[in-house]
């Protein structure tokens, strides 16, 4: 990781900049498998299976004896550790129930709003090189707490044309309704247009590649709703003299071992702190399975000296991170002043790992700076917000004037006209 100090106002304008790709052959690239989808439905979904997953599909939807077979592979250990995990996210998705309140708004006039569930949301579960059996959970439990009536789930299968066990039993717990084994662009398309195998959905939820992501932008486009827009996924630490050179070592390393192009930074206002944490991270990268994949996300990422603590919170607000964790000691102090963040974990024992699993909050986050205007999945997501108004003839009599006189203004007169007649009357 490189060091800046005190950086200005014009080198910070740089050092936050995310990377950028060139997306001319991306886009194409995924516009012509979305296109076959679109007009060839299964046999194209199965055509790019064996082209992109090596896999030759004779069906696509998980069988119930697939089920079984996966509940029986899944020690009882991690089973137990799904339905905790499933209990808090569920809990503290519930207390995001929308409560309606008919509003008089003047004598007469009365207006309300009705939260209803998505019909048909789908959801997608990477595999790769780390099968998120995690995000089922953050993405269907709500979903079911919304009442979705359809719930469905796309995943890429191995290469023996099977799905990873644990996001069959993750998809159990948390109610998924219909699973398929498709993976990346086919499975956005499959959802988004709809196949003889997969139904068309409303809104697609989850994260993905550079693939997944670009294929999602594009049919939102047209033909579905997407959750937000995402990148590489990141985190930024703030640290202090105080902060724990271990813990934050270990923050840093548990996002980079996402993927190469994972996002990793750190400011501090502390310059003796940074020696400390920087051997710390040489010795856990060391022991770390995936350590070639975080050694090259460390390449790439930053430490940023600052003189003080607004320096550390107008960083932090302009970078927007996706994960944002704050382990100074004044930490309380500091979360009061975040502005622009998707989930943001406080204190010493509170790592980005928490929220990525089993404390309840939702993992599914804006990345890339889309945390200055979105924010992460929540129970709100898989709901549409109906305004509802009714007026009696005391309203009529409150607003009608109003009305006429605007959209005379304006040179609607068939609308002028829609209230003059109830006046009259």
């Amino acid at each position: 990781m490189k060091i800046y100090k005190y950086p200005t106002q014009e080198e910070l304008q740089e050092l936050l900049k995310r990377p950028v790709r060139d997306a001319g052959q991306l886009n194409a690239t995924v516009a012509a498998v979305l296109a076959d989808i679109k007009a060839k439905g299964d046999v194209a979904v199965k055509e790019y299976e064996e082209k992109f997953d090596h896999v030759s599909l004779l069906e696509l939807a998980v069988t119930e004896a697939e089920i079984q077979e996966a509940e029986d592979l899944v020690d009882a250990e991690l089973k137990a550790a799904l339905e905790q995990a499933h209990q808090n996210i569920r809990k503290f998705h519930a207390s995001q129930k929308f409560q309606a309140e008919h509003v008089q708004v003047t004598d007469g006039v009365e207006c309300w709003q009705k939260s209803v569930p998505i019909q048909k949301v789908g959801l997608y579960i990477p595999g790769g090189t780390a099968p998120l059996f995690s995000t089922v959970l953050m993405l269907a439990s709500p979903a079911k707490i919304a009442g979705c009536e359809e719930i469905v789930l796309c995943t890429p299968p191995a290469r023996d044309g099977k799905v990873n066990p644990a996001i069959l039993v993750a998809a159990r717990i948390a109610g998924v309704n219909r699973i398929f084994k498709i993976g990346g662009v086919q499975a956005i398309g499959a959802m988004a247009y709809g196949t003889e195998s997969v139904p068309k959905v409303y809104k697609i939820f989850g994260p993905g590649n550079q693939f997944v992501m670009c294929a999602k932008q594009q049919v939102s486009l047209h033909d579905v709703a997407i959750d937000m827009p995402a990148g590489p996924s990141e985190v930024e630490v703030l640290a202090d003299e105080t902060s724990n050179p271990v813990f934050v070592a270990a923050d840093l390393l548990s996002q980079a071992e996402h993927g190469v192009d994972s996002q990793v930074l750190l400011v501090t206002k502390s310059e003796q702190i940074i020696g400390n944490i920087q051997q710390e991270v040489e010795r856990q990268l060391a022991l770390l399975p995936r350590n070639e994949i975080a050694a090259q996300a460390l390449e790439h990422s930053k430490i940023i000296l600052v003189h003080d603590d607004a320096e550390m919170m107008a960083v932090t607000n302009r970078y927007a991170p996706e994960h944002l964790i704050i382990e100074t000691k004044n930490y309380m102090e500091l979360s009061e002043k975040v502005i622009n963040a998707g989930s943001v974990f406080l204190g010493s024992l509170t790592p980005e790992s928490a929220g990525d699993y089993a404390s309840g909050t939702n993992h599914t986050l804006p990345t890339n700076g889309y945390a200055v205007a979105y924010n992460g999945v929540n129970l709100d997501s898989y709901n549409r917000k109906i305004t509802f108004q009714h007026i009696t003839e005391e309203g009529v009599r409150s607003i009608g004037r109003t009305v006429e006189l605007m959209a005379e203004a304006e040179g609607l007169d068939a609308h002028k006209n829609a209230m003059t007649v109830r006046m009259k009357k």
